[in-house]
């Protein structure tokens, strides 16, 4: 077995592939990838999703034609057309990113699997073969993976998660989706807008619980009226083969389809990391514990992103890993991680979008609240649209004015949240918002302006 020391050593190549920035030119610098490189957001998460979710909007755009006077048919789906234009894309990007790390300067890549066998020592197992990996610093940055219900592995019945399903060859007739978030909301709407019959079952009272109260029941509603969905369902069998599955809920109602989707959440990949031979502690839920720094207990070892954040979203981890490549090398100057206003979308149909507060957690919190719901279709692109169900929810504090939350759900609401997250990370109050500035007549924004000046806070009129 060799042993090879290194400046820096990073396990993931996800985000922690940034931190190959020029402060690392002319030192070693090891990059371990057990799986496919470039992590889960362009492989299995965010880029290919969001592709599929764009053809499965233009198919529900041709069948919602007719209600704006335009005769339009949907003729077909060529699903490989479709999965080989979005993996035609993905892949060489993938694949360009490896050879770049095999080949290219100031990187070693190791593609195995690292464990910790001391505070600052990786034991990497490369092709049945095994190799130390020493280094100054480390930063692990290994991700996440989906979780899977112990009677749905106990079963032997075939399954996919949102890490095969985008590959599969042929669409099924019938799909049944496991679980009520934002995967099961993404994938529900991709499959069933390419013409799959799509069934879910979510042990909860409503889809989307995370969301603020009234997103949650409005969504739940829509989603009902487009699939068929158990909630508050759990599973007291499942059975099936290649041909299809079968689940039985406990008052013995059954769910078949043809493909049985698993969309039940992600888990941190810690527990094959050997972390507690370098003493690195995990939160409850497994996630690396780190201080708002990046930093683990453990002197020299960093970690970011899914494998220890709160937040399993790219962006958050993007802006980690700008944090710890900055503390990497500015040990007298370290930066901490902003997560005062985090933002997420969910891409369905309708989309969701949300930041800051919801508004039990604004009240919970102590303040003084006041909220205004704009629905899309009191403004004037509303109109044009036909939009019967978006909304856009705030959420205020009555006596500063301050802008606590804001939630949205329909058409662009990815797009339109996107003022109010910056006015909350700038500290712009609602009426400086509302007024200070012009808003384009008739956009889609005016659907923010007019929750906005709906508000009970100082300086409205």
């Amino acid at each position: 077995m060799t042993t090879t020391h290194f400046d820096l050593a990073i396990i993931g190549t996800g985000s922690g592939n940034s931190l190959v920035t020029p402060d690392f030119d002319g030192k070693r610098v090891a990059v371990i990838e057990e799986g496919t490189f470039g992590g889960t957001c362009l492989n299995v998460g965010c880029i290919p999703t969001k592709m599929f979710v764009y053809a499965s909007d233009v198919a529900d755009h041709v069948r919602e034609a007719a209600r704006y006077g335009v005769d339009a048919a949907l003729d077909g789906v060529r699903w490989r057309d479709i999965r080989d234009r979005i993996f035609g894309r993905i892949d060489p990007i993938s694949e360009g990113g490896k050879d770049y790390r095999v080949n290219g300067p100031n990187t070693t890549a190791f593609l195995g699997h690292a464990t910790f066998v001391g505070p600052r020592e990786l034991i990497v197992e490369v092709d049945g073969r095994h190799e130390t990996v020493t280094a100054d610093q480390i930063v692990v940055a290994a991700g996440a993976r989906p979780v899977i219900p112990q009677l749905i592995q106990e079963s032997g019945v075939p399954f996919h998660t949102s890490d095969t399903v985008m590959r599969i060859d042929e669409l099924p007739r019938s799909m049944v989706i496991l679980g009520g978030g934002f995967i099961s909301a993404e994938m529900a709407h991709v499959f069933s807008a390419l013409g799959v019959d799509v069934r879910i079952v979510t042990r909860g009272p409503a889809m989307l619980r995370v969301e603020d109260a009234e997103i949650s029941e409005r969504f739940t509603q829509v989603a009902q009226r487009q699939w068929e969905v158990h909630l508050s369902a759990t599973i007291e069998d499942v059975k099936g083969d290649e041909s299809g599955v079968t689940l039985t809920l406990p008052d013995g109602t059954t769910v078949e389809g043809e493909t049985l989707l698993v969309a039940t959440g992600r888990r941190p990949n810690t527990d094959r990391l050997g972390l507690e031979a370098a003493g690195i502690a995990t939160h409850t839920d497994g996630r690396i514990v780190v201080d708002e720094f990046g930093r683990t207990a453990v002197d020299g070892v960093w970690a970011l992103g899914d494998i220890s954040s709160l937040h399993q979203l790219k962006h958050v981890a993007n802006h980690e890993a700008r944090v710890v490549a900055h503390n990497l090398v500015h040990p007298d100057d370290l930066r901490a991680f902003d997560h005062r206003f985090v933002p997420a979308a969910v891409f369905s149909h309708p989309q969701v979008a949300s930041v800051g507060l919801t508004e039990q957690q604004a009240r919970e919190a102590g303040h003084d609240v006041t909220t205004k719901t704009q629905a899309y279709g009191d403004v004037a692109y509303g109109w044009a649209m036909e939009d019967t169900t978006g909304i856009c929810k705030l959420v205020a504090d009555r006596a500063t004015g301050e802008l606590l939350g804001a939630h949205l759900l329909g058409p662009m609401a990815s797009s339109l949240i996107q003022p109010a997250i910056q006015a909350m990370s700038f500290g712009l109050r609602v009426h400086e918002m509302a007024r200070g500035q012009y808003w384009i007549h008739p956009a889609l924004a005016e659907v923010l302006e007019n929750a906005l000046l709906g508000l009970e806070v100082p300086g409205q009129e």
